[in-house]
């Protein structure tokens, strides 16, 4: 085929690629020769004389960095000078609507410029020491001791029904547990509301059934509402739950008073039941009681030994109790309510004594704990762990003070002020007028020792006993002499269970009736 004219042949493209000397003449190439000139230049050598220093891999990238690193700090300038000259002038969208909260936020936080050098300005300071801390934070994330075998965590499993349950008023059930002797041949009954992630199955963790025998005891434990097997309230509080005590008392045949007890964060509900229905109760025991870390009238001192033991998370909940409960959900779905169980002290932020931290490896412990978790959380829902969590740390509608035993004089209007000047006044003793015993483990870091004395500074006639190189958990849990000892305090001297059937009202009345037919026969017999 004749070759176009004014378009080059490939062999004339070919010869423009290399050197201006050489042109191709259609002799053969020497591909030997080509190859060698070519590994000559891609080593660094030139034209037979030198000896140029070998290109690294090292030099290519140190010189591919530093390109980029130069590309970016132009990048970062001309971002910064469009910042500056479109957001952050004085008439600009986001300065009009950020200034005024950004410099409160400046002036609460200002105190924290005190660490920095004085030569250092707080604007360009502290957002470096932020992207500083993130970087930190990636660079943790990263650690080695990742890649460490781990504890398998055991699942949750949900066990059969099989708790026995009473009807409230409302309609709503309620289970509960009994152990001890029976209700005819109870001395004493003891009704106890457990604590936060429990359930009926704790009562007193570990109490031996020969105990409760010797001293006659008839003890009763339950489920709070939306816990273990008892129905969800609608609006749960402190009087609605006294309510439900009480009304489970009258179930199950209660009719003498009776007597509580309250443990950790169990105790709000005891104090709640002593506070709306004090005729019905015999008196009142407290194991490591919580109270209101909020409570206004905590002295400053008592308030700070309070707070300085607990962890930075637990703080942070209590917080988000109290301001911002609705995102309590997410932290439970991701904790206790995952399905997976861990240990205590991980999911609660417990800072734990020595004694605490035994117990806890402790076989048997382990056993009730995952059996009582499994029971507390089977409903699987958030909302009665929220309505407790925000129960703790709001206003009670009482306080603790209400329970002292002080003078009450009723005087109605002037004309009695101005009577009960020269007469005395009608007077009556007021407050809790039954015994309140409190056990406080001196290394207990869940319920500080200050909570303890608050309650012993509002309530002068409780009885505080104070147990040294005791936690939270180590006196209650599993301890026989610990249970032997609140049972002595509380009852005396066993007197074992009662020989004679209790009497039912029914057999009262027929007793009564014969009682009253017997004397008027023998009325009738003698006129």
């Amino acid at each position: 085929m004749d070759e176009i004219r004014g378009v080059p042949t490939w062999q004339e493209e070919l010869a423009s690629l290399v050197d201006a000397g050489l042109r191709y003449d259609g002799a053969p190439i020497d591909l030997t020769a080509a190859t060698e000139s070519t590994a000559k230049r891609s080593s660094g050598y030139l034209d037979g004389s030198g000896s140029e220093a070998r290109e690294t891999l090292k030099d290519q990238v140190t010189g591919f960095m530093k390109s980029w690193g130069e590309m970016l700090l132009h990048l970062a300038k001309g971002c910064k000078d469009i910042v500056e000259q479109t957001v952050v002038t004085e008439d600009s969208y986001v300065v009009r609507k950020l200034a005024k909260p950004a410099a409160k936020v400046s002036k609460k936080l200002s105190f924290m410029n005190e660490y920095l050098p004085e030569d250092r300005d707080p604007v360009h300071a502290w957002p470096v020491i932020f992207f500083v801390f993130l970087l930190a934070l990636a660079a943790l994330s990263f650690s080695p001791e990742q890649d460490r075998p781990v504890a398998v965590i055991k699942k949750l499993r949900v066990h059969p029904t099989n708790a026995a349950r009473v009807q409230l008023p409302d309609g709503r059930y309620l289970a509960y547990q009994e152990l001890g002797v029976s209700a005819e041949r109870a001395r004493y009954s003891l009704v106890t509301p457990h604590s936060f992630i429990s359930s009926r199955l704790a009562g007193i963790p570990g109490v031996k059934k020969s105990l409760l025998v010797e001293y006659g005891v008839r003890l009763v434990s339950y489920d709070l509402p939306g816990s273990g097997e008892s129905d969800p309230h609608r609006g749960r509080n402190l009087s609605s739950s006294a309510s439900d005590l009480i009304n489970l008392a009258a179930a199950i045949g209660i009719d003498e008073k009776f007597w509580l007890l309250g443990y950790s964060t169990g105790s709000m509900h005891t104090w709640a039941a002593m506070k709306y229905f004090p005729d019905k109760i015999a008196g009142a025991a407290m194991v490591a009681p919580v109270i209101n870390p909020y409570e206004p009238s905590m002295a400053k001192e008592e308030m700070v030994k309070t707070w300085e033991h607990w962890l930075t998370k637990r703080k942070f909940m209590y917080f988000l109790a109290r301001r911002f409960p609705a995102l309590l959900p997410f932290f439970y779905r991701r904790s206790f309510l995952s399905g997976k169980l861990d240990h205590l002290d991980q999911w609660m932020s417990l800072s734990l004594g020595e004694k605490d931290k035994l117990l806890l490896k402790d076989p048997t412990f382990q056993e009730f704990y995952q059996r009582n978790v499994e029971e507390s959380v089977r409903q699987g829902i958030t909302k009665p762990f929220v309505e407790e969590s925000v129960l703790q740390v709001s206003r009670w509608g009482f306080t603790l003070s209400e329970f002292r035993t002080q003078k009450k004089c009723t005087t109605n209007g002037v004309l009695s002020w101005l009577m009960s000047m020269y007469s005395e006044a009608e007077c009556e003793l007021v407050g809790f007028r039954k015994p309140i015993h409190i056990w406080q483990g001196m290394e207990d870091r869940v319920a500080p020792p200050s909570m303890s004395d608050y309650i012993g500074r509002m309530i002068p006639e409780a009885t505080v006993h104070k147990i040294p190189n005791e936690g939270h958990f180590s006196f209650f849990y599993f301890c026989d002499e610990c249970h032997r000892q609140i049972f002595f305090a509380l009852f005396g001297e066993p007197k074992g269970q009662l020989e004679k059937v209790k009497e039912t009202k029914e057999t009262l009345v027929e007793t009564e009736a014969a009682h009253k037919d017997t004397s008027a026969a023998t009325t009738t017999t003698k006129e």
